[in-house]
């Protein structure tokens, strides 16, 4: 079993939001209770959260995004320039759409070292320190997921002209802020990522133009972004990311393959370790995975769906494993849940004792495979 993240039983990082959190939050917004009062309820709530990933063989732990409502949006609308708007649309999902919000850069985009995250990252790095001792992880959204998801109009053209004007600062914003969690003591950051799924999809791409953004070349153009900010990062900063393909109340957005975008993507960008989702068909085969260089960078098979309850067959699991070490090497694989168990406050549709049976099935089955 692996000493260093990714480990080879991983999670991608957010958990089903207990009673008690939804309802101190709904309190909050009705205003029943004040902002110290919700953050007493998410500590404790985190506290609790935990200790259960360790009591259920987790090496690692993360808060859950237990102080979040989306897995995104919340970090956007903190940048210096970018705020969440309400537009007349959400995220269209199979059969279903997310509250209609969006993003608006209206000032210089930057990363302030008062980004309330930093605070979260600190508090949940103190909650192991005093409990578990495990390695805390932290995600937040990739900066292409902003630039995907962006609509021209959306732009203050009194400050950036057009799409290519902000991609330095948005470049700088992001180191800084790979400094700024480091600083705070972060070693295991990951950046979530829809685009790449979206680069996969030819309906999604589709989309992508009818909105009036140039589809062509994005694959070069988001591995040259990320390679900038993560050029020069610590050696003993591990960044994976998750290449998702939508988690809003069990639903999803994108299908295909990963073959569009394998070579720019596992073949250039620095990343320490990629989770991929390949728990359905809509994920394609493993023949993407021979772009992965040899050497130290992991591919996290996300073999374990965390959209229900159900749990998979682990000689079938075992065997795609098997398969996909005959174009990655076994020892720079592992495996995880394909996503998150609530990207958005809302959660998928699976209780908390099937969502903690998913953690088992897959240390279980790490335990098997690499032991």
């Amino acid at each position: 079993m692996s000493v260093n993240p990714p480990y080879r039983a991983d999670i991608v990082g957010s958990f089903l939001r207990p009673e008690a959190l939804k309802a101190a939050r709904a309190d909050r917004a009705a205003g029943v209770i004040d902002d110290a009062a919700l953050r007493e309820v998410e500590d404790a709530q985190i506290r609790d959260l935990v200790q259960k990933q360790a009591a259920n063989g987790l090496r690692l732990a993360t808060d859950g995004e237990f102080r979040r409502s989306w897995w995104h949006f919340d970090f956007f609308g903190m940048l210096d320039g970018v705020e969440v708007v309400e537009l007349d649309h959400g995220i269209q999902f199979q059969g279903v759409q997310t509250k209609p919000r969006g993003v608006h850069l209206g000032g210089k985009v930057g990363f302030s070292d008062t980004h309330p995250m930093l605070d979260h990252y600190r508090s949940l790095q103190s909650v192991l320190a005093e409990t578990t001792g495990a390695q805390p992880k932290f995600s937040i959204p990739a900066p292409t997921v902003l630039d995907f998801r962006l609509e021209p109009d959306h732009i203050d053209p009194r400050v950036y002209d057009g799409r290519d004007a902000f991609v330095d600062d948005l470049i700088q914003a992001y180191r800084d802020a790979v400094a700024a969690f480091y600083d705070a003591g972060c070693r295991y950051l990951q950046f979530d990522d829809t685009a790449w799924a979206y680069l996969c999809s030819d309906e999604e791409l589709a989309k992508a133009r009818d909105r009036g953004i140039r589809t062509e070349g994005l694959a070069e153009r988001y591995a040259d972004m990320l390679g900038r900010i993560l050029d020069g990062k610590p050696d003993d900063l591990v960044v994976t990311t998750h290449v998702c393909r939508g988690n809003f109340r069990s639903t999803w957005i994108s299908s295909g393959g990963y073959e569009p975008v394998a070579e720019q993507l596992l073949g250039r960008v620095a990343y320490d370790g990629f989770f991929l989702e390949y728990d359905s068909d809509r994920a394609g085969g493993f023949e993407p995975l021979r772009f992965l260089p040899e050497g130290d960078q992991t591919v996290v098979l996300g073999l374990i769906t965390s959209k229900s309850g159900e749990l998979e067959d682990v000689d079938a699991v075992k065997n795609r494993i098997d398969e996909a070490s005959r174009f990655a090497p076994l020892e720079q694989l592992a495996i995880s849940p394909q996503c998150g168990f609530a990207s958005t406050e809302e959660g998928n549709v699976l209780t908390e004792d099937e969502q903690w049976a998913k953690i088992r099935e897959v240390v279980a089955i790490a335990d098997d495979v690499w032991r």
